[in-house]
């Protein structure tokens, strides 16, 4: 192991969309920066042959490319409105040679540790077995949400064959198999849809209601209706889910339990195939699971079923695996860190959860623009202009208070970092006409002259 005494500038965690995002700005802002990824290349979670990626073969953008595409970068008019993901791990290679960003990265490195330090954050970092020792100035955690599996305990033994989503690639897995998928977020859609065609039987257990969107109304992407008026929440909510009943019907039309909550207040699933298959009766509806032995599965209702296959998409634990909770500001009892704008720390100016976000509609670029109000916000406390400071009364002062819009979401681990867009674009938007692009330029400011 080597150490050296020097610092190194700024050090991000990921090579995914929000890392990519991250690296670009720090270095058009003249910042030093070194980008550290476990894969050999960039990309992610979007590149299926990175063995730490959870995606599977049929897996599209939820969202349209239009609405997820970096501004700076744009996607192909030409590409599939909701393209495959091969497509988007070619398009952020892409973008990390447009804006060359490789020689920014360490790749096939491992962070072991992070802790702070006198002088900002020790790193542990590990290649080819060799670990090496450094201090950073500051650190970028874009490593993502979607790594550490959730996978809750079972009512009893199950003989069969138990996969988390996080595992599955192919349908193929399910070929002449009694196939039970358990939880209907988008994955879970996805996967159930995908069992059809392979398995012997498709049963699909959940335990509450789930809004149902389609991909495409009218020819178009879902995600790009709308929009040009701004209509107040409620009235939106209402709307928009008069919309979608017209459109699809209710859960309850399949065998579904209906949601008992609003529209928005939790992540809808953006899938109609789904609902396809099971009024065709391609696949079966099921309540919770009450009890399992062997292979047979008893649910909340009664009725019973043997299976060959339990797919578990249950989603994702929030891990960062290399930092200590009480580093985060993450409470105990929280399901998430308690940061400003989901990102700045209340009491450290040094460390920023990056992409530590989810709202309907955000996209890349939201992600882009929390990675440019970062940067600006380094750059200015580099240069001592004292243009941070209505920022840093802002994440010392209001680091529990949430981006909501009103919206009134589901209290479950996975919303704990929900957000609405327009609400949350509009905070960053505030605090980047705080921060010029140019600190040089605004000058400087003597920190005793700034009220804090």
């Amino acid at each position: 192991m080597s150490t050296s005494g020097d610092t190194h500038g700024y050090a991000v965690i990921g090579a995914g969309p929000m890392g990519l995002a991250c690296v670009r700005n720090l270095a058009r802002a003249g910042l030093p920066v070194t980008g550290i990824e476990l894969h050999t290349d960039v990309g992610g979670l979007w590149d299926i042959e990175n063995p730490h990626s959870t995606m599977y073969d049929s897996a599209h953008l939820i969202s349209s490319r239009h609405m997820t595409e970096f501004a700076e970068h744009p996607m192909d008019d030409a590409g599939a409105a909701y393209p495959h993901h091969r497509e988007v791990r070619d398009y952020l290679a892409g973008y990390a040679d447009r804006f060359d960003l490789r020689r920014h990265y360490e790749l096939g490195t491992r962070v072991v540790s992070a802790r702070p330090h006198a002088h900002g954050w020790e790193l542990v970092t590990e290649h080819d077995g060799a670990q090496r020792t450094r201090v950073f100035e500051g650190l970028l955690v874009a490593s993502g949400t979607l790594h550490t599996p959730r996978v809750p305990g079972l009512p009893g033994e199950f003989t069969g064959t138990v996969l988390h989503s996080s595992q599955y690639r192919s349908p193929s897995a399910f070929t002449d198999q009694r196939v039970l998928v358990v939880g209907c977020g988008n994955s879970g859609a996805d996967i159930a849809v995908d069992a059809v065609h392979h398995a012997r039987s498709v049963d699909l257990s959940v335990r509450r209601g789930y809004h149902f969107l389609p991909k495409f109304v009218a020819g178009r992407p879902i995600d790009t209706l709308g929009g040009k008026l701004r209509l107040p929440r409620a009235v939106k909510q209402r709307v928009d889910a008069a919309l979608i009943r017209a459109l699809v019907g209710r859960p309850s039309d399949y065998g579904l339990p209906d949601p008992d909550y609003r529209l928005y207040e939790s992540h809808p699933v953006v899938n109609s195939l789904v609902l396809h298959h099971l009024g065709h009766g391609d696949i079966t509806a099921r309540r919770d699971i009450a009890a399992i032995e062997g292979r047979r599965v008893t649910f909340g209702d009664g009725e019973s079923a043997e299976y060959d296959v339990l797919l578990l998409a249950t989603g994702y634990e929030l891990d960062y695996p290399f930092l200590d909770r009480s580093d985060l500001a993450w409470p105990a009892d929280a399901d998430a860190p308690q940061l400003y704008l989901n990102v700045f720390h209340p009491e450290r100016d040094d460390l920023f959860v990056m992409g530590m976000v989810e709202a309907t509609g955000l996209g890349w670029e939201g992600r882009n623009q929390q990675a440019l109000l970062v940067a600006r916000y380094l750059a200015h406390r580099r240069a001592g202009t004292g243009a941070t400071a209505a920022l840093d009364r802002a994440r010392r002062e209001r680091s529990r208070e949430r981006e909501d819009g009103g919206y009134h979401y589901l209290p479950l681990a996975r919303m704990a970092y929900y957000v609405d867009k327009q609400t949350y674009l509009d905070a960053l938007s505030a605090h980047l006409e705080e921060l010029p692009a140019d600190p040089v330029g605004a000058g400087r400011v003597d920190a005793a002259q700034v009220s804090a």
